[in-house]
């Protein structure tokens, strides 16, 4: 970031826990539906392991509209607290984020970024943000949440959407084919499915995914998933790896963890 070569790089680190032996992945999967409902969550069972996804966060959305065109939106979240003890609390914490210079800069950026991304397959003058920065409330968290949506090109297919927009700015940073190769480097594990995309694709040309975050994978009755943010020039070390263990909250507690050890 200070040589130039980046604005932001979205690093992660990888987490892993032993299940118990009478712990199931259903289990896992129903505590948290339960405890922490979120809009884009998925179960599927792989042939080599289990996947549990609680994502708030959309990626991609495409539908059709009154003149049958294809409206896609994308919603990157940027901008993280914890929820309080209390309302006093979660009235300062939600006020702090909303304020915040840093967490605005780091959202408009992804922003920038899939302007861009959904440009290059979308109509001329189609792309708008129809939301910035808009705070959003879960059970352990606040986010700071944005919507990019433009008219798809008719002759553009989904996978050439993709193609173009894959993956998702908020988890790689910017410019993002450079944010990706400075993450190669440093980061010690490949994601895997974590941080991708989990959703659907319809016979109509519509389509909804996920940015896999707070998602699990269980094989071999170990449980992992990545946990991260984005890291910008004025980032205080500290407080971005604590933001890091805030996302992982929900993950944790839903496998019976009470003590971290890094």
């Amino acid at each position: 970031i200070a040589a130039g070569d980046i604005y932001q790089a979205n690093l992660t680190q990888q987490l892993s826990c032993a299940l118990p032996q009478d712990l199931e992945a259903e289990q896992i999967f129903l505590r948290l539906r339960r405890e922490h409902p979120a809009p884009h969550a998925a179960f599927i069972r792989r042939r080599t392991d289990t996947v549990i996804s609680i994502s708030p966060e959309r990626f991609l959305r495409v539908l059709r509209d009154e003149r049958d065109q294809r409206l896609v939106e994308a919603w990157p979240i940027k901008g993280t607290r914890p929820r309080g003890a209390d309302q006093a609390a979660d009235a300062r914490l939600r006020a702090e984020l909303l304020s915040s210079a840093k967490d605005r800069a780091e959202n408009v950026m992804i922003v920038d970024l899939l302007r861009n991304d959904l440009g290059r397959v979308c109509r001329y003058g189609s792309v708008e943000v129809a939301a910035l920065c808009e705070l959003e409330e879960h059970p352990t968290l606040f986010h700071l949440v944005s919507r990019v949506r433009g008219t798809l090109r008719d002759e553009v297919t989904a996978g050439e959407l993709l193609r173009a927009s894959f993956p998702c700015g908020s988890i790689t940073g910017a410019p993002k084919i450079r944010a990706m190769e400075i993450i190669d480097e440093v980061e010690t594990v490949p994601r895997g499915l974590s941080m991708g995309a989990i959703g659907y694709f319809a016979f109509d040309g519509t389509l909804d995914l996920s940015v896999a975050i707070r998602t699990m994978t269980i094989r071999d009755a170990l449980a992992r998933f990545c946990v991260g943010g984005g890291i910008v020039a004025d980032s205080d070390p500290a407080l971005e790896y604590e933001e890091s263990l805030v996302k992982a909250r929900a993950l944790l507690r839903a496998l019976g963890v009470t003590e971290l050890k890094i």
